[in-house]
């Protein structure tokens, strides 16, 4: 089996975004209850924030109200911009193990466009067709399920 991988920074960075666009209601929201919520350490999600706020994402705050806020509805807001700000350009294999010069072969070159790129092109068109509105309506469907409570 093939793994693609995502960085932790990408995997907790994206749940964070989800928390913050869950709990936000319009208010900031505390880093740190981000952090406890998700059990991720609040230096690191400090990182992540910082590079989520520099890629316009997110808007911060400081003193005692402060915290972090989308800094788009979450309906704008896609997977692929979240990871893209957190993790770079997303591919299924680096581009320092593909031949794309003079010495590629017709064999790498034909799989590089019939499969590699067709497998990017993919990746891609599915990360930018799935909003934080997305994951913030299924998270909230799924979150009623284990709620609802059944009484004879």
């Amino acid at each position: 089996m093939v793994k693609i991988r995502l960085s932790t920074k990408g995997r907790y960075g994206l749940r964070a975004m989800v928390d913050l666009a869950v709990h936000s209601k319009g208010d900031h929201v505390a880093l740190n209850s981000i952090a406890q919520r998700q059990g991720i350490s609040i230096h690191y999600l400090e990182q992540v924030f910082s590079q989520l706020r520099k890629s316009g994402l997110v808007k911060s705050v400081k003193g005692a109200q402060g915290g972090y806020t989308l800094a788009e509805p979450p309906e704008n807001i896609t997977v692929g911009r979240i990871l893209r700000a957190l993790e770079g350009p997303l591919s299924i294999i680096d581009k320092d193990e593909q031949n794309t010069g003079e010495e590629e072969t017709s064999i790498e070159q034909c799989i590089r466009i019939k499969v590699w790129d067709k497998m990017n092109e993919c990746l891609n068109e599915l990360v930018d067709s799935i909003t934080l509105e997305d994951l913030v309506e299924d998270y909230r469907k799924i979150n009623e399920e284990e709620y609802i409570m059944y009484y004879i």
